[in-house]
C-alpha cells in the first residue's frame, strides 16, 4: 500500500501538473468517443495500449473480457453498457481480448474451479466460446488441453462470442441500426504488444493499423 500511495503522490507532483488544464475541464466534461470492454487482468491497460487521455476512453472490465447477453435483471454490464451508448453516445465499441488470459486458460484446460465459485459462475458466460471452439473442424487439438493454440483460440473465439452478446443489447442494437456504432474485435499480445483485430463475419485475424 505504501508504494501505491507514494505512486499517487508523484502523481500529484509530476503527472498532474502539465495535465491541470484538461483535469479542470474534465471536472465538468464527460465525452469519450469510444467504450473499451476489456479483461480485469492488471497486465491489460487499455489508456496505456492506445495511448488515450483521461476522459477518453469509457471503460468496462471483467475476467475474461466477458459480456453476458442482454436480460431484464440488474446487471452493472448492461448497466455500463447502457450508459455509454444511450448517454455518453460512443461511436465504437472495442472487446479486447489478450494473451496468456486466464479465464480463458482455465476454460481452454478444464481447471478445477471448485475452490472459487462466483469464477466459475461467471465463466459459464463463456460456454458458447468454449462449445465453438470445440465444434470447430480447425479445432487444436483438444487431447492436448491447456497449449498455447488451444488458449489462442479461445481467446478469439471469446471475443467474437462478446461481440454477438453485445447485439443482444437493445442500445447497442438500436445504434447499430442507426449506424451510430462500430463494434471491434482485438486481440492484445502482452510479450510483443502488437494487436489483432477479428472480422467479425470470417473470423480472420489482422494487425491492427491506424484506421481501422
Amino acid at each position: 500500500m505504501e508504494e501505491i500511495a507514494a505512486g499517487f503522490q508523484r502523481f500529484r507532483r509530476e503527472a498532474f501538473p502539465p495535465r491541470a488544464e484538461l483535469f479542470q475541464r474534465l471536472a465538468t466534461t464527460h465525452t469519450p468517443n469510444a467504450l473499451f470492454i476489456g479483461c480485469s487482468d492488471a497486465r491489460v491497460v487499455p489508456e496505456l495500449i492506445t495511448q488515450r487521455e483521461p476522459g477518453e476512453l469509457f471503460v468496462i472490465r471483467t475476467a475474461g473480457n466477458l459480456v453476458p447477453p442482454y436480460g431484464q435483471g440488474a446487471d452493472g454490464v448492461a448497466a455500463s453498457i447502457e450508459y455509454a451508448v444511450n448517454a455518453l453516445g460512443v461511436a465504437d465499441i472495442i472487446v479486447c481480448g489478450h494473451s496468456a488470459c486466464g479465464a480463458m486458460t482455465a476454460l481452454a484446460t478444464g481447471t478445477d474451479m471448485s475452490g472459487l465459485p462466483a469464477t466459475a459462475t461467471w465463466l459459464r458466460h463463456a460456454d458458447a466460446s468454449k462449445a465453438l471452439l470445440d465444434a470447430a473442424p480447425t479445432a487444436p487439438d483438444t487431447a492436448a488441453p491447456g497449449t498455447g493454440d488451444r488458449v489462442t483460440a479461445l481467446v478469439r473465439q471469446n471475443v467474437l462470442a462478446q461481440l454477438t452478446n453485445l447485439r443482444t443489447h437493445p442500445s447497442v442494437a438500436r445504434a447499430l441500426a442507426h449506424h451510430e456504432v462500430t463494434l471491434h474485435g482485438w486481440v492484445y499480445d502482452i510479450g510483443s504488444g502488437r494487436i489483432e483485430t477479428l472480422d467479425a463475419t470470417t473470423g480472420a485475424a489482422t494487425p491492427l493499423t491506424a484506421g481501422v
